[in-house]
C-alpha cells in the first residue's frame, strides 16, 4: 500500500478524527496516562502527607484527584509534587511520540506497524523528546546570565551609563531573542514528539526544526490549532455521546426490576461517583461550556439512554463497596479511553501538521522517503518473502 494523498494544507487536518479513532493510537495513550497518573497519585500523596496531612484525612477529602494547595505547602513538599507533575507531562511526551510514530508510518501506507514497534523506536529516540526543551531553556537561560553581568557593569558609576547607551542596540536584539526564544519553546514542546517521531532527529536536530518552524511558519502554527481544537471537541463530543449511551444501556437493561434493579443501581452509583464526584463533574461541564462559548457554537445530541447517578441514601453493604470499586475500575478505564481519544486528535493532528510545514518549507514530501525499521520489523510480511522480493528487484 502506498502512501496517504495529501493536500499538504488545512485540508487535511480533518483527517485527525478518522486517523486518530484507532485502537492502537488509544491504547497507547491509555498506557500512558496511566503509568503517569500512577506516579503522579504517588507523588502527589506524599507531598499532601509531609505537608502535615495524614493519608486517611487527604483520602478522603481528594480521592483519585489529589492536588498541593500550593500557597499553604513548604518548599519539600512542592518539588514532591512538582516532580509528580513532571512525570505525568513526560509520559505524555512519550506516548505523544509513540503516537506521532503510529501515525507517521501509517501516512505512509503501513497499517501493519504496531505498538511494540513505536516502543522499540521510542527506546532509541527518547532523548530529544526530553532534552530539546532543555536545550532551548539552557539558551534563555545563556541570555538571562549575560544580560544579568551585563546589568552588573552598567552600575559601574559614570563607566555604566556610558556602556548601557552605547550597547543598547545589542541589548535591544539580545532580549528580542530570548523573548522569541520563548515562543520557540512552546513550539519545540507541542512538535518535537512529531519532529522525533517522523525526521528521527537527535537532540539538537529537534531544537533547529523547533526554530525552523516557528520562523517559517508562525501564522499557520496559531491557524492550524485554532482550527484542531473544534475538531478535537467533535471527536469528544461524539465518543463521549457514544460511551454514555453504551453505558446507559447497560444500565436500562441489568437495572430493570425483572433483573439487578436496586442492587444494580447501588453498586454503580457508588462506582461512578468515585470516578467522577461532583467536583470533577462540575470542572468538566463549566470547560466545555467555556470552550465552545469561545467557538461560538455548541454541539448537542440527544441522549438515548439517559444516566441517573445519584448518591444513594441507603447504607451499602460490603458486597456493594466491593462489586462497585470493581466495577469502577472499568468506569475509569473508559473515561481514560475518551480522553486518550482526545490526545490522540492532538497527536495526530500535529503530525500531519509537521508534514505539511516541511513540504511547504522545504518542498520536501516526507511520506515519500526512507526511514529505520525496528530490529526483526516486517510490515507485516514475512522477512524470508522479503529478501526473496529483494532478490528479484535487483
Amino acid at each position: 500500500m502506498g502512501p496517504v494523498s495529501l493536500y499538504f494544507d488545512y485540508r487535511d487536518l480533518f483527517k485527525s478524527l478518522r486517523l486518530a479513532l484507532s485502537g492502537k493510537k488509544i491504547w497507547i495513550f491509555i498506557s500512558g496516562n496511566v503509568t503517569g497518573y500512577i506516579f503522579y497519585w504517588i507523588f502527589s500523596y506524599v507531598a499532601i502527607i509531609l505537608s502535615g496531612e495524614t493519608f486517611n484525612d487527604a483520602l478522603t477529602r481528594y480521592g483519585l484527584y489529589p492536588y498541593l494547595e500550593i500557597s499553604t505547602s513548604d518548599w519539600p513538599s512542592q518539588l514532591i509534587y512538582f516532580l509528580g507533575l513532571f512525570t505525568l507531562i513526560i509520559s505524555f511526551l512519550l506516548s505523544n511520540t509513540a503516537v506521532s510514530r503510529v501515525t507517521y508510518r501509517q501516512l505512509k501506507g503501513d497499517d501493519f506497524y504496531s505498538p511494540k514497534d513505536s516502543y522499540n523506536y521510542l527506546h532509541k529516540h527518547w532523548h530529544p523528546v526530553l532534552f530539546a526543551p532543555i536545550a532551548i531553556l539552557f539558551i534563555i537561560f545563556v541570555f538571562v546570565v549575560f544580560a544579568s553581568f551585563f546589568a552588573l557593569i552598567g552600575s559601574i558609576p559614570v563607566f555604566g551609563e556610558f556602556l548601557f547607551s552605547f550597547a543598547y542596540i545589542i541589548y535591544f536584539f539580545g532580549a528580542l531573542f530570548t523573548f522569541y526564544t520563548f515562543f520557540v519553546l512552546a513550539v519545540c514542546l507541542i512538535f518535537t514528539p512529531a519532529i522525533v517521531s517522523v525526521c528521527e532527529e537527535d537532540t539538537m536536530g529537534a531544537v533547529f526544526h523547533s526554530y525552523a518552524t516557528t520562523t517559517s511558519q508562525p501564522w499557520r502554527l496559531i491557524l492550524y490549532h485554532t482550527m484542531l481544537i473544534p475538531l478535537l471537541l467533535i471527536g469528544l463530543v461524539v465518543m463521549s455521546w457514544f460511551w454514555m449511551n453504551t453505558v446507559g444501556f447497560i444500565d436500562f437493561i441489568f437495572g430493570h426490576d425483572w433483573f439487578m434493579a436496586e442492587k444494580f443501581s447501588k453498586i454503580s452509583n457508588y462506582a461512578f461517583r468515585l470516578i467522577f464526584p461532583d467536583i470533577i463533574s462540575d470542572v468538566f461541564v463549566l470547560l466545555k461550556e467555556q470552550l465552545w462559548s469561545i467557538f461560538g457554537f455548541n454541539l448537542y445530541f440527544p441522549t438515548l439512554f439517559p444516566l441517573d447517578f445519584k448518591s444513594s441514601a441507603d447504607s451499602l453493604k460490603i458486597v456493594d463497596i466491593a462489586g462497585g470499586t470493581i466495577l469502577s475500575l472499568s468506569y475509569f478505564l473508559l473515561f481514560l479511553s475518551v480522553i486518550s481519544y482526545g490526545f490522540s486528535i492532538i497527536s495526530v493532528g500535529q503530525t500531519i501538521m509537521f508534514i505539511i510545514f516541511k513540504k511547504l518549507s522545504d518542498d520536501e514530501n516526507l511520506l515519500l522517503g526512507e526511514d529505520e525499521f525496528p530490529k526483526n520489523y516486517n510490515g507485516g510480511m514475512d522477512i524470508d518473502k522479503k529478501v526473496e522480493l529483494k532478490g528479484e528487484i535487483d
